[in-house]
C-alpha cells in the first residue's frame, strides 16, 4: 500500500520509527529483533516498538508478513520510491512539465513525416507509411 507523501513524512518525523526504517532497509526482521534492535537504541516497551510498526505500516514505508506465528517486517520500496518522487520534485522544477514536452515532440516528428509525404514527386516508402 503507498501513501502519500505527508503521510510519509509524519511517519519519519520521530527518530525511533526512522531506527526501525533502517533496521529493515538492511533486511527483513521479525518482530523480536526489531523489538530487542530498538530497545537496545532506547527505552521503549514492547507495545511501544508495535505502535511504531504500525505507523510506518499505515504510511506505506513497511509491510509485514506471517511466518507461522511470527511477523517478519520488510522495506517497502513503493512507499520510499513515494518519498524520493516528492523531494526530487522540490530541485528538478521542470519535472511536472515532462509529459506535455513528450507528448509535444511527438506532434513534431509526426508534423514532419506528414510534410515529408506530402512533398510533390515523393515516392511514400514502407517506412514512412508505418511511421503515418
Amino acid at each position: 500500500m503507498t501513501s502519500a507523501p505527508e503521510k510519509i513524512f509524519e511517519a519519519l518525523g520521530d527518530p525511533v520509527r526512522r531506527y526501525i526504517l533502517e533496521l529493515v532497509a538492511a533486511g527483513e526482521q521479525p518482530a523480536g529483533t526489531v523489538v530487542a534492535a530498538v530497545q537496545g537504541f532506547t527505552r521503549i516497551s514492547q507495545p511501544g516498538v508495535s505502535q511504531h510498526l504500525k505507523v510506518l505500516r499505515d504510511a506505506g514505508l513497511v509491510r509485514v508478513r506471517a511466518e507461522g506465528t511470527r511477523r517478519v517486517y520488510a522495506l517497502d520500496a513503493a512507499g520510499v520510491e513515494v518519498a524520493q518522487l516528492w523531494l526530487s520534485g522540490l530541485t528538478d522544477q521542470l519535472a511536472q512539465f515532462a509529459q506535455p514536452l513528450d507528448a509535444l515532440a511527438t506532434e513534431v516528428a509526426r508534423g514532419r513525416r506528414a510534410r515529408r509525404a506530402a512533398e510533390p514527386g515523393r515516392e511514400v516508402t514502407e517506412r514512412d507509411a508505418r511511421q503515418a
